[in-house]
């Protein structure tokens, strides 16, 4: 679906037409030119971008939920884990918010994250409810089991069910993991 919030250079090209078509009118008309009439161009193009930084999307929300998701995991930060994650969670390997919330800081304590970057991501969208695939690059500090034990890097392929809540936010409601370094994974597989 078609939005000015999410494309603000559309509002900038209908504010460049109306520019030419004022500046023809003025040349047509000269005895009705006016001051002001130079503005509304401007102020077509002001209200694109301003409407663009003021107004966030939902599709913007889920990115941000996303990126705030994984520089948490990277900080330890499990407060901000909690606050992005549904009361309703469950997934094939944890039944509940608090399982999955244990399992991180059981993880976590033994591989600490230096650095989590995402290198794609795929959404889905709907009304109430959004898919995320996305595709990240996890660095381990080089005390960690995953480090000394495997590699200090691995490729990771989640997929992510975020549902839309009554203050309209997005929470993850869902978390799969599909690939670890281009291999099949499921929870079950990490320990």
């Amino acid at each position: 679906m078609f939005s000015f919030f999410e494309q603000p250079y559309t509002l900038t090209v209908a504010a460049v037409l109306v520019l030419f078509v004022m500046v023809q009118f003025r040349s047509i008309f000269p005895e009705k030119r006016h001051w002001w009439q130079l503005l509304v161009p401007l102020v077509l193009a002001t209200a694109a971008f301003g409407m663009d930084f003021v107004v966030q999307t939902n599709l913007e929300k889920i990115k941000s939920t996303i990126k705030t998701g994984m520089k948490a995991v990277a900080d330890e930060d499990f407060k901000a884990i909690a606050q992005i994650i549904s009361d309703n969670y469950s997934d094939s390997h944890h039944s509940t918010k608090e399982r999955l919330l244990a399992h991180c800081q059981r993880a976590l304590s033994q591989n600490p994250i230096v650095k989590n970057k995402k290198t794609g991501a795929a959404i889905e969208l709907s009304e109430s409810d959004a898919t995320a695939i996305v595709f990240m690059l996890t660095t381990f500090d080089e005390s960690s089991y995953v480090a000394e034990n495997y590699k200090p890097f691995l490729f990771i392929k989640a997929k992510l069910t975020l549902q839309k809540q009554p203050d309209k936010r997005w929470l993850i409601s869902r978390i799969e993991m599909l690939e670890l370094d281009r291999r099949p994974v499921n929870w079950s597989l990490i320990k």
